[in-house]
């Protein structure tokens, strides 16, 4: 059973049900795409006491958690203590993105590398620390905010509303009881997800995501518009790198803590000229990552859950494919504003075989006819043997679906070969 409805749950019930292991799958609540591959059960991802009633009915041995908030709300606690394995941290382990302040604490305790900082709880103080720092700078929301809690702030404007946004107007609820100030870093961001087992890292493929609505990172913030792997910028080496000074140590940090981080651990990083600092931690796959770096996955994903869950990921050779994948994700009209729900979706059957569809807002008519159903609709992803093959794979199918009002970004994964 997966648990979620996005695009990553649909890639990740995708990859599970490829396994000669997996007899049927269920996903919660899903969506129009897993219905072509799953059964759909209509229970909400935090309704934690009925998705253990239906695991434990439907006889399920596995369960896979897509979002953030059941986890840091700990799913993964009721589960264990239903005897019913299941891939993810637990809540003590999901704090890691959960708060960002206790993510920063835990850095600076262990000297993983982290921009530098400051943590308010106080309006004022926050205000008054603000007015004296070099532009642009970061207003960060301590709590869960659906991948929108950050903002980097230009002006002196920019940065007074988002300290406003999040601890006067409360915009991201408690999530803004604490802020975090940074320093602006430049560099690229890259993101780096790694399974565990609480004593081993094994870093998947790297990618990179594109949070801005607009070509060329223009306008609002949103959940994700694209992503593609493996970035050319981040080769074996800062993999390794990486693994060694920044994933490893936050697992042994943790259990430093009393904490066994099992499940994956998703490393948001800066890499400037001198160094790789963290941006953020989360404690689940990446959304839009995950349709970028899964399809690239040759070794049996679900051997790779169970040894995770059993902690002996060092049993599994994990290997991945040689080319490259691109995702694009089209989006509602207004996203990530308001937007219309219930618009029919059109050419899904129209595109080349070897396209993936993975369906995020969408649901499926009684009348057998796909309807938008969120702000990002559909993540399009095409595998190649180089970027250049893997890009073009998806940028020529996507003008043969349509929906009214969609929208996509043009230049996904565009600098790496342009």
């Amino acid at each position: 059973m997966v648990i979620g409805g996005g695009g990553r749950e649909h890639t990740l019930a995708w990859q599970v049900s490829q396994s000669p292991q997996v007899e049927k799958v269920f996903v919660a609540p899903g969506n129009a795409g897993t219905a072509l591959i799953a059964e759909n059960l209509d229970i909400l991802p935090t309704d934690t006491k009925t998705l253990g009633k239906v695991a434990q009915d439907k006889g399920i041995e596995l369960v896979v958690i897509g979002p953030e908030v059941p986890l840091a709300s700990g799913i993964v606690d009721y589960f264990d203590s239903l005897g019913i394995p299941v891939f993810g941290p637990t809540k003590a382990a999901a704090k890691i993105e959960s708060s960002k302040v206790f993510a920063r604490k835990l850095m600076e305790k262990y000297h993983i590398p982290c921009p530098k900082g400051k943590v308010f709880s106080s309006y004022v103080e926050a205000r008054t620390y603000l007015e004296h720092q070099q532009l642009p700078i970061v207003v960060k929301a301590d709590g869960l905010a659906a991948g929108k809690g950050v903002i980097i702030a230009s002006s002196m404007q920019e940065a007074v509303k988002a300290l406003d946004d999040i601890m006067k107007a409360r915009i991201f609820g408690s999530a803004g009881d604490k802020v975090i100030i940074d320093e602006y870093l430049s560099g690229r961001e890259v993101s780096l997800i790694a399974f565990t087992d609480g004593k081993i890292v094994s870093p998947m493929l790297p990618a990179c995501d594109y949070k801005r609505i607009w070509d060329n990172n223009q306008g609002a913030n949103t959940g994700g518009m694209g992503s593609y792997s493996p970035p050319i910028f981040f080769p074996a080496e800062l993999i390794e790198k990486a693994t060694k000074a920044i994933l490893l140590p936050a697992i042994r940090a943790m259990a430093n803590e009393g904490v066994t981080y099992k499940g994956v651990l998703y490393a948001g990083l800066m890499c400037t000229d001198e160094e790789l600092l963290v941006l953020e931690f989360n404690c689940r796959f990446g959304d839009p990552e995950t349709q970028a770096v899964l399809p690239l996955l040759k070794t049996d994903f679900v051997d790779i859950l169970l040894a995770v869950i059993q902690g002996n990921l060092d049993q599994v050779k994990i290997e991945w494919s040689a080319g490259a994948c691109v995702g694009v994700v089209m989006a509602s009209a207004g996203y990530p504003g308001s937007y219309k729900k219930g618009l029919p979706i059109k050419g899904l059957n129209e595109v080349d075989k070897d396209l993936l569809i993975f369906h995020a807002g969408t649901r499926l008519g009684d009348n057998g006819i796909v309807y938008t159903n969120g702000g990002r609709v559909l993540s399009l992803a095409g595998a190649g043997k180089d970027m250049a093959e893997a890009r073009e794979k998806v940028y020529s199918n996507i003008p043969r679906i349509y929906f009214e009002g969609c929208h996509y970004r043009k230049d996904i994964a565009l600098r790496e070969i342009a």
